[in-house]
């Protein structure tokens, strides 16, 4: 009987001895430090033009000696390199912080830019362009078995 009174009176007095418990802060001495407040959107800063112009201008010469544009063509890439280089750029320096929204940003570009080159180049030069494309950024041309076989089977048998 005394064990079961002493347990009772234990449980229930744990509780307010828990909640009567505080701690002292100190005060402060030092008044506190201000923050610095960021910006909520980032700032656009402009590309350096000389530099967009001359990346610009690479990617349309190498695509002039592998695919043979015709001078219709040529300006028509030269024109989508600029924009598309300049876009990369710009998006870049402004979501220099952010890299999920960079690369997202520069990926729409890019498919823009495929979309654009499909329009200007005949279907020949595009696919040309698409084969170094994939090579270029390693892309596996044949599809490759993913995952692991499952249990019991010889792989690729399901």
């Amino acid at each position: 009987m005394k064990t079961y009174v002493l347990a009772s009176l234990l449980f229930l007095a744990a509780p307010a001895a828990l909640l009567a418990q505080t701690t002292k802060v100190p005060a402060r001495t030092t008044p506190p430090k201000p923050t610095v407040a960021k910006p909520a959107a980032p700032k656009a800063v402009a590309p350096n033009p000389e530099q967009v112009q001359a990346r610009a201008e690479a990617l349309t010469t190498n695509m002039q000696k592998a695919l043979g544009l015709n001078p219709q063509q040529l300006e028509k890439v030269r024109q989508i390199n600029l924009i598309s280089v300049r876009g990369v750029e710009s998006a870049r320096q402004t979501y220099r912080q952010d890299v999920r929204k960079m690369a997202s940003v520069v990926e729409d570009i890019g498919q823009s830019r495929l979309a654009m080159l499909k329009e200007a180049l005949t279907p020949a030069q595009f696919d040309k362009y698409q084969r170094k494309r994939e090579e270029k950024m390693g892309v596996p041309n044949a599809p490759a078995a993913q995952g692991t076989p499952v249990p019991g089977l010889p792989g690729g048998q399901e």
